[in-house]
């Protein structure tokens, strides 16, 4: 004869549980603040990698503009300083990225002060720094800077194929020859060559393109050399970004 056994009904968790919109809120609050709390120094190299590209570029730029000499004897000065903090353990990653700075602003002297009119050279000068990268890589040693400089490097890449797709280097070269006063002419120019649809699809193809980059070294690392990546990686959309208002602006 058959027995019917009750057997308890066990909800799923969803349901079972019962919680509210307010403890879902202050449940997912508090996950945010232990990821914050457990992330305090890869968010820290990230917004220091992100300056290091953004504030030169109002520092360096008018710098080496008139006094490249200056901007060069400058080099030395932060490899310095960047190579005497590596010695301290508990200043050990940021001298490793003021050296990778370091690189970056050497290269950017070298083009922006001699050669800044050719923009076909821009890219090979700002690689020269890309062999002591890969040697760094290489040994294990300036994991931390190397990274910060390969991302501004990618970043540079990216800004330089959108002016080439748009054939904008004769208003590249243009802008450097004229004076300062002309400028804002040039830009006013460059802002209407900007203005089509083709412009604004290839720049969000592109903009995706660094987005998902500095999205895939923050998510799928917390190590500090890959948040220091994304970090540069970041902040050249941020640039690209100011140079486009500046040229509709101008």
């Amino acid at each position: 004869m058959l027995q019917l056994v009750k057997l308890p009904l066990r909800f799923p968790l969803s349901l079972s549980s019962g919680l509210t919109p307010t403890k879902s809120l202050i449940l997912w609050l508090s996950a945010a603040q232990g990821w914050l709390s457990r992330s305090h120094q890869q968010l820290q190299v990230f917004g220091a990698a992100m300056g290091l590209v953004i504030l030169p570029v109002f520092f360096q730029a008018p710098l080496v503009r008139y006094f490249p000499w200056v901007s060069l004897a400058m080099t030395p000065l932060w490899l310095g300083l960047g190579a005497k903090l590596m010695k301290r353990p508990q200043w050990e990653v940021w001298g490793d990225l003021i050296v990778g700075f370091g690189w970056i602003w050497l290269t950017g002297t070298l083009y922006w002060g001699w050669c800044r009119w050719e923009p076909v050279m821009h890219l090979p000068i700002e690689a020269l720094g890309m062999p002591i990268a890969v040697l760094c890589l290489y040994y294990g040693s300036g994991r931390v800077g190397s990274y910060f400089f390969l991302g501004s490097l990618l970043g540079t890449a990216i800004t330089d194929l959108y002016i080439n797709w748009m054939h904008l280097f004769p208003v590249w070269r243009q802008l450097m020859e004229v004076e300062p006063d002309v400028a804002p002419v040039v830009l006013r120019a460059a802002a209407v060559a900007l203005e089509t649809d083709v412009a604004a699809c290839r720049a969000v193809v592109l903009a995706i393109f660094l987005l998902v980059a500095t999205a895939i070294a923050l998510f799928t690392s917390r190590q500090l050399a890959w948040w220091a990546f994304g970090g540069a990686v970041l902040s050249t959309l941020i640039v690209d970004g100011l140079f486009f208002f500046s040229a509709m602006l101008a």
